[in-house]
């Protein structure tokens, strides 16, 4: 039935609610304009009334801010109905698991499509970081949000981390034992860390307990403060960048187009997309479960999690301290202060700063695919610095002393490729951030792929025959 336009003396309760957020309304008839001019009004707090043209272009952003919040409120919605039957002890964890997937209707489906839109929303904004970076999207003034984006990113890592021990099966709990079991390397404060996040000595109840309380309440509930502030941020700084090539004015903005329906009805498109590629994986793809978990019988290989599996892969090449903390603490701090260094050029809007750029990042994953499988197999079956150096400390022999090489490598790839193309400062940090990015990927794909009995490098086909 068509609205039909009424005096406002009866007003119905969605008229009153109207009322009472904008008074004065009231004198006009409450027809079809006001419900629409309702709906828009809610829909532009989130985004700008009008917005540049040229960042409709999908190559821009490919849809990945978008997605994170179609995955973010997907896990919100299947967590939910999850917890219903879920039962965080150590004794009901796993047979409530099972009794979701065989006895609760379409049990199995949500918890597909909770794991693996988990793990999709991981890879999404980790692209998403990238694709703002090599946007230079993080300048100013827009760096304050690169450092909001980094924070949200940690929490994602943290949220799959702490529901990856819920189902309480053999693969969790001895990935988060091998996970938890890496902060004893950090010296002083590591053991009680470890003790805090476990709840005690071992893995227990307490640790499912603690676990369960991050992954349901402490993650969603920052998230859920992080994401508006990030929107807010986006909109405050002007909005996306906007894209054109190295040489073109960075003034120049072009025309603008309503919000309404250019881009509201795009990301609705996305979003659609985005689940029937979810729903569909979760059908054909079930989520991993094996036999229930057993601390008296540990697999081997036992692995972390494949977001952790770069750092493991560093366990086995640089002593613990410099693996577990010093490597991942520096190059988080350069994270965070990537917007703060001094560059040379305006470049936002531009993919890899210029022309000049993406060379030199093409260079700089080459010698990073050629030198990191190098520097793997040699340390595995070449060096022997216990052997060359036994009386060194192995704190030196293994940490010091290789950290201070690659430093000293990474330092000099920087000048070589400055001076040899003469680059701009934004040119030359790009090459090593790909440099670092494409190393760390072929360190996580030689963990997760390569490794196999005893940590020792195999096949993948041999390492496949090794898992249960």
């Amino acid at each position: 039935m068509p609205l039909q336009s009424v005096t406002p003396d009866r007003p119905n309760l969605l008229q009153r609610f109207w009322y009472s957020v904008f008074p004065g309304t009231h004198q006009k008839p409450f027809d079809r304009q006001h419900y629409r001019h309702l709906f828009n009004s809610l829909l532009l707090h989130f985004r700008p009334r009008k917005i540049p043209e040229r960042t409709l272009n999908f190559t821009l952003t490919w849809g990945l801010g978008g997605m994170a919040v179609v995955l973010v409120s997907m896990l919100f919605i299947t967590g939910l109905m999850m917890k219903f039957v879920y039962q965080p002890v150590p004794d009901r964890a796993y047979d409530s698991i099972i009794h979701l997937q065989n006895m609760v209707d379409f049990g199995q489906m949500i918890r597909n499509m909770h794991h693996w839109a988990g793990n999709m929303l991981l890879v999404v904004v980790f692209l998403h970081l990238l694709r703002v970076y090599f946007t230079s999207a993080f300048h100013p003034p827009r760096q304050f949000n690169w450092i909001i984006g980094l924070l949200m990113f940690l929490l994602v890592v943290g949220s799959n981390f702490s529901g990856y021990l819920l189902p309480w099966d053999q693969l969790a709990y001895w990935a988060i034992t091998i996970c938890t079991g890496m902060l004893d390397y950090i010296p002083g404060p590591g053991a009680w860390l470890q003790k805090i996040v476990r709840g005690g000595a071992d893995i227990g109840p307490a640790t499912l307990s603690n676990f369960y309380a991050i992954h349901t309440a402490v993650i969603p509930a920052c998230l859920l403060i992080l994401m508006p502030f990030h929107f807010w941020r986006v909109r405050k700084s002007g909005g996306l960048v906007i894209p054109r090539a190295p040489a073109e004015d960075p003034d120049a903005r072009g025309g603008s187009v309503p919000a309404i329906p250019n881009l509201i009805m795009r990301e609705v498109v996305v979003a659609l997309v985005l689940l029937a590629v979810l729903m569909v994986w979760s059908v054909f793809f079930n989520a991993p479960l094996e036999a229930k978990a057993n601390p008296g019988l540990s697999p081997n290989p036992t692995k972390a999690p494949w977001y952790f599996a770069g750092i493991q892969e560093l366990l086995l090449h640089f002593h613990p301290l410099f693996a577990v903390l010093i490597i991942p603490v520096v190059i988080l701090a350069a994270l965070f202060g990537l917007p703060y260094l001094r560059y040379e050029a305006e470049t936002a809007g531009v993919w890899f700063c210029s022309h000049r750029g993406r060379q030199m990042s093409m260079v700089a994953a080459i010698v990073a695919i050629f030198v990191t499988p190098l520097g793997i197999i040699g340390d595995e079956f070449g060096l022997d610095l216990a052997a060359w150096l036994p009386a060194v400390p192995a704190v030196i022999r293994n940490g010091l002393l290789p950290a201070a090489l690659a430093l000293a490598c990474i330092t000099g790839f920087y000048w070589l490729m400055k001076k040899k193309y003469a680059a701009t400062n934004n040119e030359a940090v790009q090459s090593v951030v790909v440099l670092l990015l494409v190393a760390f990927i072929i360190l996580t794909a030689a963990c997760i792929w390569f490794r196999g009995s005893g940590m020792a490098l195999m096949w993948p086909w041999e390492v496949s025959t090794l898992m249960p």
